[in-house]
C-alpha cells in the first residue's frame, strides 16, 4: 500500500531555519490548515497518511523528508546539515522502523533527503550547505549491495536540489537549471519554471497527478502544456519557511 508519512505543524515553526528567503511572519493557524489539505490531497490520491505528532520544540519537523531516504530494500537515516535540525531523526526512525531495515548515514558526513532526486535506481544527489561529499560517500557505500547508482549534483542558488529540480515522470523533469550543474542530469527532457516563478521547480507526482503550489500558475501551465495533468494546492504559508511539496511527506510502498 502506497504509505505517507506526515508530521503536524510545530507550533515553533515561526523559528524556523531560513537560508534563501527573507523571514516574513507565519501564520500558524494557516500553515496548519494548509498542511491539512495537503495530507488530505494524498489520501485523494491513493495514499494511506500515517501523521505523527508535533515536535513542539523543533520548528522544522514537519519536513519529514530531510531525516530520510526509503527505498524499497531499506531506509537511511540522515545526521542533518543543520545541527539544532538533528533531533528530528529518531523519531521519524522509530516510525520507519515498523516498514524497513534501518542504515543510517554518520558524522562528520551530512546529508537531507531534501538533497536526493530519486529517478528509479538512480539517486542525484546535492551537494549544498546541507549535504556533504563525505554523506555523498556514505550513502553511495550504504546503496551499492543494492544496485542504486549515486551522482552528485552541485547546488548554488538554493537550499536544496529539489528547490531547483524534481521529477514528474517518465523522462521529465521540472527545473530552475540557473541553480545546480545540470550536466549529471544530461539525457533527460526538460520543463523549465516560468522566469517569473524562480521558485517553482518543487512538485510532487503521485499517482498520476502533479500536486503544485498554487502560487506558481506560469509554470503550471508549462506543465500542463506539456501534458501532465496539475493540482494546485495553496501552501504559501509553508512556503515561508522554505518548505517545497516534496519535503512535507516521506512516500514508499508499504510491504
Amino acid at each position: 500500500m502506497l504509505t505517507a508519512i506526515t508530521r503536524a505543524v510545530s507550533p515553533a515553526i515561526v523559528n524556523c531555519e531560513l537560508s534563501f528567503i527573507d523571514r516574513q511572519r507565519i501564520n500558524l493557524a494557516k500553515a496548519q490548515q494548509q498542511h491539512h489539505a495537503y495530507e488530505t490531497l494524498l489520501e485523494k490520491l491513493g495514499a494511506r497518511v500515517i501523521s505523527l505528532p508535533a515536535e513542539r520544540d523543533l520548528p522544522d519537523s514537519m519536513f519529514v523528508e530531510d531525516p530520510a531516504i526509503v527505498l524499497d530494500e531499506l531506509a537511511v537515516i540522515f545526521p542533518l546539515g543543520t545541527e539544532t535540525r538533528r533531533r528530528e531523526a529518531p523519531s521519524l526512525a522509530r516510525a520507519l522502523a515498523k516498514f524497513r531495515e534501518l542504515e543510517h548515514v554518520s558524522l562528520p558526513g551530512t546529508l537531507e533527503g531534501g538533497d536526493v532526486l530519486r529517478i528509479q535506481r538512480k539517486l542525484f544527489v546535492g551537494l549544498t550547505q546541507r549535504s556533504n561529499a563525505e554523506g555523498l560517500r556514505q550513502l553511495s557505500a550504504i546503496l551499492a549491495p543494492h544496485n542504486y547508482q549515486v551522482a552528485a549534483v552541485p547546488v548554488t542558488g538554493c537550499l536544496h536540489l529539489k528547490s531547483a529540480v524534481t521529477h514528474l515522470g517518465h523522462n521529465t523533469l521540472l527545473a530552475n537549471r540557473a541553480w545546480f550543474d545540470a550536466a549529471p542530469l544530461a539525457g533527460y527532457e526538460w520543463i523549465d519554471v516560468d522566469p517569473a516563478e524562480p521558485h517553482a521547480a518543487n512538485a510532487l507526482a503521485l499517482g498520476g497527478t502533479i500536486i503544485f503550489p498554487a502560487s506558481f500558475p506560469l509554470t503550471r501551465a508549462r506543465i500542463e502544456a506539456s501534458g501532465f495533468h496539475a493540482t494546485p494546492l495553496d501552501f504559501s504559508e509553508l512556503q515561508k519557511a522554505e518548505s517545497g511539496l516534496t519535503c512535507s511527506s516521506l512516500l514508499f510502498e508499504a510491504h
